[in-house]
């Protein structure tokens, strides 16, 4: 399954030099997170923003999308969840670099919530790195089984607000300990009274890391 959504052509009106792919999180759609783009295009004129949506239409709302059910949010559950979705990602990712003749190291992830969840299960376990992985208000699931599954350690932006009462801010603390053990570069900025969400503060710090990883 590749996963569709919109997308936003690179503003300079020529072949795309990178990709941002942006997974949104439950209950949402593509169009959630592509509101990013206005503010990104600007500063990346040759980038390819794709918004996809999940692959499973959300069951506890009567719109919006999902990529694993959280009728059962135990730790073993989601982690099921997250593995039965990521194939779906994985050929999303091939096919975007096979459409653009781009190679991993120009796409990166840029996920909120569950789409941070799985951004940052399925980019450790690709074969070559992508650029990178910005993970807002997410977490890293299943850890344990990183340890031995992990394949490669793009750099990884980490952005929490402390105020989160959906996704602890803890979340944010434990990933950055097992990716550094793991020799994962990691960036990590906690957001003050920030609830679940991404401000503007957080934004910034999602294009600085963009600009740092495409050079």
């Amino acid at each position: 399954m590749t996963l569709t959504g919109p997308r936003t052509e690179p503003a300079s009106g020529g072949p795309a030099r990178n990709i941002v792919l942006f997974l949104h999180g439950l209950g949402a759609d593509g169009n959630d997170l592509m509101g990013l783009a206005p503010h990104l295009a600007p500063l990346f004129p040759d980038t390819l923003f794709v918004a996809p949506n999940a692959p499973f239409a959300c069951d506890m709302a009567p719109s919006g999308f999902q990529w694993f059910s959280l009728n059962e949010a135990s730790p073993a559950s989601i982690a099921e969840g997250v593995r039965a979705a990521a194939p779906a990602l994985d050929k999303t990712i091939d096919d975007l670099l096979a459409e653009t003749g781009l190679q991993p190291s120009d796409l990166a992830l840029f996920g909120f919530s569950q789409g941070s969840m799985m951004a940052l299960h399925t980019a450790l376990r690709r074969p070559e790195p992508l650029a990178g992985v910005a993970s807002f208000s997410g977490a890293l699931i299943d850890p344990e089984s990183l340890q031995t599954e992990i394949k490669s350690k793009p750099p990884v932006l980490l952005v929490h607000g402390d105020a989160d009462q959906i996704v602890p801010p803890q979340a944010l603390t434990g990933a950055q300990s097992v990716l550094e053990a793991l020799g994962v570069p990691v960036a990590a900025v906690m957001r003050p009274d920030l609830e679940h969400g991404i401000d503007g503060e957080g934004v910034q710090a999602g294009a600085s890391f963009l600009k740092q990883i495409f050079g």
